[in-house]
């Protein structure tokens, strides 16, 4: 797309504003101020990508809603499908001290009705009489917009609407990418797993396997990452134990143990199952990548950090989770729990701290999380590892979202903990995809009928029970998504394991009728 030389002049000039507008925002006063949401799943290659309903993943955005909690703000929320009334009201529910009628009034829900995997941004910049009726519902005087993540048809987007944009500079992007992570975590000082960036082509992917295999014979498997890719999409698993005969510790030469991996790479393990070879090398010939010495421990986590880098100069610590990952290789994004381990929750979140200043040093403004991989060794210390950064909003963003939307509450960063108004910890477990066959059918009214019927809703009293998200997927694709609360690590998860418990039970009911 790229932008002419006046929009990205007018973008600029725009920006300078984007401070202002967040203090705007963000105020506790009776200030007027709108919000425009644009949940655009602008990721390269989520046109092809495999995972089901991941048009619905626009609903992430719902818990920007809470904004609505100050009597003279407006929101303007867009998505590609229809979200469903039922999954509004269930999320303005969740706001308290406000009436839901006057909530409502000052909420526009626009929909495209356009269910293609072109990412949402570009469908409305198509579309001059959508952005019109934007412009209208709007005062660009005291407006901002924000996003899922952000591209360059953000950019235009936030341009064509006149309005300042929180989220990342496009061209910053590469900050967030997997090469550009590693050179950030080097300049941060950051442990980072051994491996080589920016490979463009299937020979620096073998000379780089090549040189890890050579520094550590007994390394198992190595992981092959696009620049961009998310959620594991992108990943590749090569497997040294099917080339033992060329390891360095034979007597196989050079060239010999180089073409054997040449030769092993098109029958990697690719993440996203519909992926080839010929796709996985043209993406990485586009792009670029990363490869890394895959980590073969009996105990290891996914922990990860989430910061903002506010455009008032701040940077602001907001959670610790510990991601819940799936897939033969453990490359699979599935949930996550809150908070991460007390073990290594303090040391990762420091270490998140020098990768935010080092991004901020050079202009980000954004939502970020820095993934970790952490090992226990086996006098029970933990070791950990940088694993990448995401300059966007990520599955563990809307978690923390609702719950802070529900109580009100905060993030203490002296402990991980969040804490009530009353200073009381929750924890949580969370999930974008809580599934099953038989959950295909169920509309959005059905789950919170079942829920409400069988006490699963969270109870402000008791500051327990479970939110729901996602369900639009949950018809046709029989998915939907939880955050399950407690008061305890324990409690939290009996929450999750009821609410499998219950659907299992009362969809078999249906299924048996």
């Amino acid at each position: 797309m790229g932008g002419s030389s006046d929009e990205m002049a007018a973008f600029r000039r725009l920006q300078t504003q984007l401070a202002a507008r967040w203090e705007l925002i963000n105020s506790k006063g009776p200030e007027a101020r709108d919000i425009v949401v644009v949940p655009s799943l602008s990721l390269d290659g989520i046109e092809s990508v495999s995972i089901d309903g991941v048009l619905h993943y626009e609903e992430r955005m719902l818990f920007v809603l809470n904004l609505l909690r100050r009597p003279r703000a407006r929101v303007v929320y867009v998505s590609s499908a229809p979200i469903h009334p039922a999954a509004v009201d269930y999320m303005l529910s969740l706001i308290s001290g406000i009436p839901n009628e006057h909530m409502r009034r000052r909420l526009t829900m626009i929909s495209l009705y356009d269910n293609s995997l072109v990412p949402l941004s570009q469908k409305i910049l198509q579309r001059p009489r959508l952005l019109e009726r934007i412009r209208q519902c709007i005062r660009p005087e005291q407006a901002m917009m924000t996003c899922f993540t952000v591209s360059e048809a953000e950019r235009s987007l936030a341009t064509a609407l006149d309005v300042p944009l929180y989220g990342v500079d496009p061209a910053l992007l590469w900050l967030g990418t997997k090469s550009g992570s590693r050179k950030v975590f080097r300049e941060a000082g950051v442990p980072l797993l051994p491996g080589a960036e920016d490979l463009q082509s299937e020979r620096e992917v073998v000379d780089a396997v090549d040189e890890l295999w050579s520094e550590d014979p007994a390394l198992e498997r190595v992981v092959v990452k696009h620049n961009t890719g998310f959620s594991g999409q992108g990943n590749a698993v090569l497997d040294l134990h099917d080339l033992a005969q060329v390891s360095p510790r034979s007597d196989t030469s050079r060239e010999g143990r180089e073409q054997a991996l040449a030769d092993a790479l098109p029958h990697m393990r690719f993440v996203d199952t519909g992926q080839t070879w010929k796709t996985f090398v043209e993406k990485l010939e586009r792009e670029g990548g990363v490869v890394e010495a895959f980590v073969d421990a009996p105990d290891k986590r996914a922990p990860s950090c989430q910061l903002r880098i506010s455009p008032s100069g701040g940077v602001d610590l907001l959670s610790t989770h510990d991601q819940l990952v799936e897939g033969q290789d453990g490359q699979v994004y599935a949930g996550c729990r809150f908070p991460s381990d007390a073990a290594y929750r303090m040391v990762i979140q420091q270490d998140a701290q020098r990768v935010a200043a080092v991004l901020q040093a050079k202009g980000a403004v954004a939502r970020l999380a820095v993934d970790f991989l952490c090992v226990q060794g086996d006098d029970g210390t933990w070791q950990h590892y940088a694993i990448e950064t995401n300059l966007r909003m990520g599955g563990t963003t809307h978690p923390m979202m609702l719950l802070r939307m529900m109580t009100d509450g905060r993030y203490d960063p002296d402990t991980g903990l969040y804490l009530t108004p009353r200073n009381e910890p929750q924890f949580y477990v969370a999930t974008d995809s809580m599934r099953s066959d038989r959950y295909r059918g169920l509309l959005v009214e059905d789950l919170l009928d079942i829920a409400a019927v069988n006490g699963l809703h969270y109870q402000a009293w008791s500051e327990s029970g479970v939110l729901f998200h996602f369900t639009g997927a949950l018809s046709e694709f029989g998915k939907f998504g939880i955050t399950a609360v407690g008061k305890s690590p324990a409690e939290a998860d009996r929450w999750f394991n009821e609410t499998r418990q219950v659907l299992d039970r009362e969809t078999e009911k249906r299924s048996c009728s």
